[in-house]
């Protein structure tokens, strides 16, 4: 579904990604992990089209992708949850999930109320603008955002990165329905116990270079993976 080949991309002169090769099946859960400052974020962002990438190319279902604005890759089927949630805060919870909803492949699968189903507590805030809402709501409310453009392929930038336990275990649930319902998703986070639950792949950066790739079983009887990239 995703394709990523070479890709290449930096901030002013300073390069952070060096040919990175990646690819995402559909109905796969795959991650990117590795410490903080080793390109994670950089590669969704170029995947986005939010950083234009020097060289290499991303295609989505055969379509090539690298160098088109942001708006055209949604349009495209990529739902993103960027890192920090960046909710409407003057929008009620409701407004924000219908300023985002289409359907551009048929019947939409998420609606209002599917995204409430899978997150009551936005049901029951659903007249709060977005500012009152708790760090671990307002996530929800990005997830549901993202999910209401019916999207193919759905990117979660930290996940659950500075959540109260309780809403952590939320979206992870949350995230496991949507696995088991086939949404295909490429997922950041710190919580590697959570996503070797869920995922079909891991891709570990380090700085900027793809260094290591596997099922979660290999990852678990790998621990010299781990502690050579992702323990701090």
């Amino acid at each position: 579904m995703l394709s990523v080949e070479g890709l290449e991309a930096g901030y002013d002169t300073a390069r952070v990604l060096f040919g990175v090769d990646l690819e995402v099946e559909a109905a796969q859960v795959v991650t990117l992990l590795g410490r903080n400052g080793m390109g994670k974020t950089t590669l969704v962002k170029a995947i986005m089209g939010l950083l234009r990438p020097s060289s290499g190319s991303v295609s989505f279902e055969g379509r090539a992708l690298a160098g088109a604005p942001p708006f055209r890759i949604a349009q495209a089927g990529i739902g993103f949850v960027p890192e920090g949630r960046q909710v409407f805060p003057t929008l009620t919870v409701q407004e924000n999930l219908i300023a985002t909803a289409a359907s551009r492949f048929g019947p939409p699968r998420w609606t209002l109320a599917r995204v409430e189903s899978l997150f009551p507590r936005l049901a029951e805030r659903r007249r709060q603008l977005g500012w009152q809402l708790s760090g671990g709501e307002q996530q929800m409310l990005a997830i549901g955002r993202a999910l209401m453009t019916n999207p193919k392929l759905l990117i979660l930038d930290e996940a659950t990165e500075g959540l109260a336990p309780l809403a952590r275990a939320e979206i992870w649930t949350a995230l496991t329905h949507l696995k088991q319902e086939g949404q295909t998703i490429l997922l950041i986070d710190k919580n590697l116990d959570a996503m070797m639950r869920i995922a079909d792949r891991h891709i570990v950066l380090e700085k900027g270079k793809v260094v290591w790739s596997g099922t979660s079983a290999s990852l678990a009887a790998e621990g010299a993976v781990r502690e050579r990239y992702l323990t701090v």
